[in-house]
């Protein structure tokens, strides 16, 4: 899962970000308004930790642009402010949640995982596909109760499809997804290839009948009812 951290108190970004990888998530700072609006038009995100008090604007104009470009990145407004104009209006504007500082990061943690929880996987704790069965809080994969084996960059790539799942997904994207360095720049794109043929081995052994298709000059598609 990636998260992109807009806030300009590097202490307090660095900690969330330390946290936040202990808790197998991958993220990327954003110290201003400028860089934040930069990175949410280049890049999609499962959740954005957004400070409205940024040091070149205000950071509801982030919500704004993400409203503009239809984006549906998950988003926590984490603020000193804690005004209930401030509440209502980042909410309206589509906030998920709204967190007033100084917090603890275990609740942070757990109010990220509530939102991915309701954008990327409609409110459930178990993805499921075709007996297939993954659970992004414990990180295990199951085909019908047969525990499947995989490797982090495997797991990451079979939660990337099924989150979206009858989309066709580009190699570039998978590329950033499991590269998790927002670099956008691929000499190659060998290692999908790699990753993507052991986690089908994997899921096929395990009695999965193989629902991920290659779509020619395109990428991937995970089709299932």
């Amino acid at each position: 899962m990636k998260i992109l951290i807009i806030e300009d108190e590097s202490a307090l970004s660095k900690s969330i970000a330390a946290y936040l990888a202990a808790e197998n998530y991958t993220c990327e700072l954003a110290p201003d308004k400028k860089t934040a609006l930069d990175k949410i038009e280049t890049f999609d995100y499962d959740c954005i930790l957004l400070d409205i008090s940024l040091p070149d604007g205000n950071g509801l104009q982030v919500l704004e642009a993400l409203k503009a470009n239809h984006k549906t990145d998950g988003v926590i407004i984490i603020s000193a402010r804690d005004s209930i104009d401030d509440r209502i209006q980042g909410l309206q504007l589509g906030a998920d949640d709204y967190l007033t500082k100084p917090f603890h990061l275990s609740e942070l943690s757990a109010r990220i995982a509530a939102v991915i929880r309701r954008r990327r996987f409609a409110g459930n704790n178990v993805l499921e596909a075709e007996g297939l069965l993954l659970d992004p809080q414990a990180r295990t994969v199951k085909v019908r109760q047969t525990p499947v084996d995989l490797t982090k960059k495997e797991y990451d790539l079979l939660l990337y499809l099924l989150t979206n799942r009858n989309r066709v997904v580009s190699k570039q994207a998978i590329a950033e997804h499991l590269s998790g360095d927002g670099e956008g720049l691929f000499d190659n794109y060998d290692f999908i290839y790699a990753h993507m043929k052991n986690l089908k081995k994997k899921l096929l052994q395990a009695g999965w009948t193989d629902r991920v298709k290659a779509i020619y000059g395109m990428g991937y598609k995970m089709e299932v009812p």
